[in-house]
């Protein structure tokens, strides 16, 4: 009886360290602060070893953390849900995506830092772009995606490229622009490649 309860006191520990190493990643998220693993162990009051023997890396940890804070497409894309228009629902969708990617910048930067030494990491990274990417598009998924699936996969491709963290700090980074001048910029660029798409599955009905 008393092993069991030993047993059963390590194991809430050993939950609770977990689940204080996570939240204190997420906190750091949330701040847009510089997120590693130092930093996580600090805030979470254990030492750097301790939060390595639950989490290898900081890409698993991040990915942990970050699951569950970004909304489903379809909760994202609430206020435009009674739009028709692809080229509205891509644009809210495109300025959601990076407004919140700004808001969490410590956390993607230190993610996006760690898959590119480590390609075999990046299956951790959030996927919500597509998600957002694919719900945005319904409204063309019968035209469009029907009469020519090929042009309906390259926008989705496109698409892609442009709304993602990489293109946002390529644009203020290396481009000198504004948050939300490079958030506009991102978000022209979503809405002409919709609506070069919207052109061609008119002109195919």
């Amino acid at each position: 009886m008393a092993t069991a309860q030993t047993d059963t006191g390590r194991s809430n520990q050993k939950k609770r360290t977990r689940t204080a190493i996570v939240e204190a990643a997420r906190g750091l998220i949330g701040t847009g602060s510089e997120v590693t693993m130092p930093e996580v162990a600090r805030v979470a009051l254990v030492s750097e070893a301790t939060a390595y023997r639950y989490f290898p890396d900081l890409p698993s940890l991040i990915g942990e953390a970050l699951a569950g804070v970004w909304p489903d497409p379809v909760d994202a894309l609430g206020p435009v849900a009674d739009s028709r228009d692809p080229v509205e629902r891509i644009a809210f969708a495109c300025e959601f995506l990076l407004r919140g990617t700004l808001a969490r910048q410590g956390g993607v930067r230190a993610m996006m830092a760690a898959t590119i030494v480590r390609p075999d990491t990046a299956n951790v990274r959030p996927g919500i772009r597509f998600g957002l990417i694919d719900h945005a598009l319904a409204p063309l998924a019968a035209t469009l995606g029907e009469t020519d699936p090929d042009a309906f996969t390259q926008l989705k491709r496109g698409l892609a490229v442009v709304m993602a963290s990489d293109a946002l700090f390529t644009l203020t980074d290396q481009c000198g622009l504004t948050p939300d001048e490079a958030i506009t910029s991102a978000a022209r660029t979503a809405k002409t490649l919709t609506e070069a798409a919207v052109r061609t599955a008119t002109e195919g009905q």
